[in-house]
């Protein structure tokens, strides 16, 4: 994924769209969109769109593969939980996957959840559990034998980051459990809940930050993840961090009847839980006015919450109800609505991306909203300034839905005196001077100039990013270090930096120059499809790029294909075609590839394959269901992609196997109804085997 190329909130509506290959190019740029965010969220805790735009996305993207099954991929996010966890931590295998939970916004989304649940069971009523919605970050701790053996993030639902050491520093967190005269201890216990940070002590927090010179943290959530997933315990001990318990998702001995059971059995064994605000419900009513009554109260709290948490409160329920791909379906999220207050628009100014794009911003007269003070927003392009007609000076409605980002939502047009000005994109870069372009639908505005110092520094940064050739000591700050003292004019200037560059660069000692300068000689031995994706070629992401290394044994064979041919591969389009030739068209993007291979840069490609037996699985489809223990989904489908099958989502007749591992569900019943072989993940293997 092209993190800078990605559109980030794409406008598209399911219902309107009506042949596959146009519902193909929108499930593709919602994919790109919503793997951007999760990375923002869960890898940076740095979100830039709101909750409720995420869950938009997610809501389109599901709506579009349900409406047209055969796009549906076992590495769509509908299928998956949340984003990466990051390596130097560690990771721990979930006994029981984390999942995440639908999202509603409106009163009726509630009772359309309460209709099912109802049908569902059988039902005149159902009983629930209505608890607050933390706005934190998710854990989940493994204790044996009573002493707390593990504690892990959620990650991506099935694999998240041990931050067992960084845990055991809080104190609300109990080493060993406590043993009552009611409660015996199960020999093995896991627990799950939120890490958060109280919104006072986040507040003297940030103030203590900004006095010491550093960079102070969005909200809570953003410290909360932050301290928590610190590398050095030390560190994470001297933030204020607590934590709320929700759910047992295994207990070895004590077996229990009702969610509102677990809550009143987890503080006898010294694990917190937040009493004070639970209720339960005879109907999902009951659970709206309690939403009403936490919104009421909400700035009161000492800590951040973003909605209620609705649960089925029988387990026996819970478990007949059972889950889809992506979060259960006896339980709900009913989000609180976003927040709205207006300002002045002082200024538009102008921002230049990686790819030449010029993005209006809108410097708003500061403004506090949901705690945070606001002075930007993104305008987006000229369309949407001419849609919404924002001018200089203008009285707006700013919104920072889902409490996480700003945005105009409208220009208050009664209040103008008649000063206001007009805002047009320029004619040319406010960077590099080189002409602009604009689209006919006036939504992209681009710098001609490939070297326009803008890009450069943005274009390096996604060059070393992980997914492309992963040189790590290039973050933002050494990036711009590097061109303010004009050591790095093109892309290849990386590959002539010296040791005497680098020591002359402040904060640069001899260990920290030898470093980078062995990551970037490591850098030259690379994969095609790494190398791809490093280039940024506009429309192409991490996806894209596995998916031509596939196609093609070379980087010359790559850039000699023709769009005809590029369009022959079943994921490319016209769009992504052009896109591709233009690239590879252009003298100067020839010549960087070029310098590059000069000082040594060797392409592998273990993607691709040529001989019919290095194929075993070819024209045959699978459908993968359950957790596995192997591989994870995206490790298994690219396996079964370079032998030559297919790993789809959906089930149908067309499917030749069935892989199957816990917590299966619909997809098991599916196949069985259609007499299509089922295995498990072990005879899957011995499958592999028999093929050669």
């Amino acid at each position: 994924m092209n993190a800078k190329d990605v559109k980030r909130r794409p406008e598209i509506s399911p219902a309107r769209i009506e042949s596959e290959q146009e519902a193909e190019g929108a499930a593709q740029a919602l994919r790109e969109a919503i793997r951007y965010h999760d990375w923002r969220y869960y890898v940076l805790d740095s979100p830039v769109i709101s909750d409720a735009e995420y869950d938009e996305l997610m809501e389109n993207l599901r709506a579009l593969e349900e409406k047209f099954p055969e796009l549906q991929t076992p590495d769509s996010p509908t299928q998956q939980v949340g984003g990466e966890p990051r390596e130097e931590l560690g990771s721990v295998r979930h006994p029981v996957p984390m999942l995440s939970l639908r999202a509603v916004y409106e009163e009726e989304g509630v009772r359309h959840f309460d209709d099912i649940c109802r049908k569902e069971l059988g039902r005149e009523e159902v009983e629930y559990v209505a608890e607050p919605k933390y706005d934190g970050v998710a854990i989940e701790l493994i204790y044996e034998d009573g002493r707390l053996s593990v504690a892990s993030t959620r990650g991506d639902g099935e694999t998240g980051e041990d931050v067992t050491p960084n845990i055991k520093t809080l104190k609300e967190v109990p080493l060993v459990l406590m043993e009552s005269e009611e409660e015996n201890i199960p020999s093995r216990l896991v627990v799950r809940g939120e890490v958060y940070m109280r919104k006072d002590e986040f507040n003297e927090f940030n103030r203590r930050r900004a006095q010491d010179g550093e960079e102070q943290f969005a909200n809570p959530r953003n410290a909360a993840a932050g301290s928590l997933r610190q590398l050095d315990p030390n560190i994470t001990a001297g933030r204020p961090l607590h934590i709320f318990l929700y759910a047992v998702v295994e207990s070895s001995s004590r077996e229990f009847n009702a969610h509102k059971e677990i809550l009143e059995t987890l503080p006898k064994w010294g694990l917190k839980v937040n009493s004070d605000q639970l209720k339960v419900c005879s109907g999902t009513e009951e659970a709206i006015d309690f939403h009403r009554e936490l919104a009421e109260i909400r700035d009161d709290l000492p800590y951040e919450i973003d909605g209620v948490v609705c649960k089925v409160n029988s387990l026996s329920d819970q478990e007949e109800l059972g889950y889809r791909q992506r979060d259960p379906r006896w339980a709900l999220a009913y989000k609180f609505q976003p927040r709205q207050k207006t300002t002045v628009v002082e200024n538009i100014v102008v921002q230049v991306g990686r790819t030449g794009k010029l993005t209006p911003i809108a410097i708003l007269e500061p403004v506090h909203i949901s705690g945070v003070e606001v002075s930007r927003a993104s305008l987006h392009n000229q369309s949407e300034v001419d849609r919404k007609d924002i001018r200089v000076g203008d009285r707006v409605l700013v919104e920072r839905a889902g409490d996480v980002i700003p945005y105009v939502v409208k220009s208050i047009k009664e209040e103008r005196d008649g000063t206001e000005k007009v805002f047009h994109l320029p004619g040319r870069c406010p960077v590099c001077g080189a002409e602009t372009v604009t689209s006919e639908d006036r939504k992209m505005t681009r710098c001609t100039n490939m070297s326009c110092p803008a890009q450069l520094c943005e274009r390096i940064m996604h060059f070393a990013s992980r997914g492309g050739m992963y040189i790590e000591g290039l973050g933002e700050k050494r990036v711009g270090q590097l061109f303010e003292a004009g050591l790095v004019e093109r892309i290849h200037s990386l590959y002539h930096l010296t040791k005497d560059d680098l020591t002359s660069l402040e904060r640069y000692a001899d260990k920290s120059a030898e470093n980078l300068l062995g990551e970037i000689e490591e850098s030259k031995e690379q994969t095609l499809a790494r190398f791809l994706y490093a280039l940024g070629i506009p429309l192409v992401g991490e996806h894209l790029a596995r998916v031509l290394a596939q196609h093609y044994g070379t980087l010359d064979d790559l850039m000699g294909a023709s769009n005809e041919v590029l369009q022959e591969i079943q994921e490319i389009g016209p769009e992504v075609a052009h896109s591709i030739t233009t690239f590879f068209n252009d003298g100067r993007n020839r010549g960087e590839i070029e310098e590059m291979r000069k000082v040594g840069l060797r392409l592998s490609n273990p993607l691709y394959s040529t001989k019919e037996e290095e194929r075993p699985l070819e024209s045959l489809t699978f459908v993968f269901t359950g957790s596995l223990d192997r591989w994870t989904r995206e490790e298994v489908k690219r396996m079964v992609e370079k032998l030559g099958g297919r790993a789809v989502s959906s089930v149908s007749r067309e499917t030749d196997y069935m892989v199957a591992g816990p917590g299966a569900g619909s997809k098991l019943e599916r196949a069985e109804e259609l007499d299509i072989p089922v295995l498990s993940e072990e005879e899957f293997t011995e499958l592999l085997e028999r093929r050669g």
